[in-house]
């Protein structure tokens, strides 16, 4: 049943990607007006019709161009907005080398998006999507880290591929200049730390993230991420609520970790060979990563202290992911 007294608008930027879509999609449940903002297409009109065929939409749902390379097209979707949920990133890092300038532009992109926040005099509040990854990649050889925990750059731009680095390292420095740049000016913002996003999806075509996990009931061996000793997933589902809930909850302060389930590659493997036998999943001696670093546990204890509670499992994550690859002739 749809709501129609809205609760205020809102602004969400990226919003043709995978959690960005979901989010739109569950703010207009929650009777907010979006303000969506999409990258400017050159030469080809961009598909939004998995958008703007949303229930609610036709009221409460509006389409702005905008690039992260000129934060000042992000003012007229931030305009009388109560709260702006800050989820797109620059993707399009190279392999050849660690690209200082790009990972400049997407600093300099969130800090710009939240310059506009605060000119608009109506924000309340930012709502700013990190990685587990601004957390995970250091030397300390952490069991479990927290809120608390930061990635060391010197250890980052060891990843591969370098694509990896760069992106890497590009959401540490932009979450971290953020909050910077929100205590010096007295922005209400907080931000949210997924683990690895799994689960169904809405746009018509499959989302990258999503590519490796699913490599394995696709049966592309070749293409399955090499896991390493501790996984942590988290539902779309749960994370777009997570982001909402984060907006309203009106002690939220700083950064909350958000993951709800922890597999390892034996266990991943024996999960998924039970539950759908019919595919031909890779054992878990060919998943497991060999050496590399130390993947420690995420802790989502602050975030639950707050009364959130996760409404998902692996079995969902799956399930919902396999069912829309097949609506859409994906698998």
């Amino acid at each position: 049943m749809e709501v129609v007294d809205s609760k205020g608008m809102v602004c969400v930027t990226g919003g043709t990607g995978y959690l960005a879509s979901w989010l739109i999609m569950k703010l207009l449940q929650h009777g907010y007006s979006v303000n969506a903002t999409i990258r400017s297409a050159r030469g080809h009109k961009t598909d939004v019709s998995y958008l703007t065929n949303l229930s609610g939409a036709s009221q409460r749902l509006r389409i702005f161009h905008a690039d992260l390379d000129k934060p000042e097209s992000f003012s007229a979707a931030i305009e009388g907005c109560v709260g702006v949920f800050h989820v797109a990133h620059p993707m399009n890092f190279g392999d050849q080398e660690i690209e200082d300038e790009k990972i400049r532009e997407a600093v300099d992109g969130t800090l710009g998006i939240l310059r506009e926040c605060l000119k608009s005099k109506t924000v309340r509040r930012v709502v700013y999507t990190s990685s587990r990854t601004t957390l995970m990649f250091n030397d300390k050889g952490l069991d479990t880290v927290d809120e608390s925990s930061w990635s060391d750059i010197s250890v980052m731009k060891t990843l591969k591929p370098i694509s990896t680095a760069s992106y890497v390292i590009s959401k540490t420095l932009a979450e971290k200049a953020a909050l910077e740049f929100a205590e010096k000016h007295g922005l209400d913002m907080v931000t949210v730390i997924p683990s690895w996003i799994h689960g169904p999806f809405l746009s018509p075509r499959f989302p990258e993230s999503l590519r490796s996990a699913m490599a394995m009931i696709f049966g592309y061996q070749e293409n399955c991420m090499k896991y390493p000793s501790l996984t942590p997933f988290v539902h779309v589902d749960d994370v777009a609520s997570a982001h909402i809930f984060l907006l309203e909850y009106s002690k939220a302060k700083g950064r909350y970790v958000c993951s709800s389930v922890e597999v390892t590659p034996d266990e991943l493997f024996k999960f998924l060979s039970t539950r759908y036998p019919e595919y031909q999943i890779p054992d878990a001696d060919s998943l497991r990563e060999i050496g590399g670093l130390k993947h420690p546990s995420l802790s989502s204890k602050k975030f639950l202290d707050t009364g959130f509670k996760y409404k998902y499992g692996l079995e969902e994550m799956f399930d919902g992911a396999i069912e829309c690859c097949k609506q859409k002739c994906i698998l």
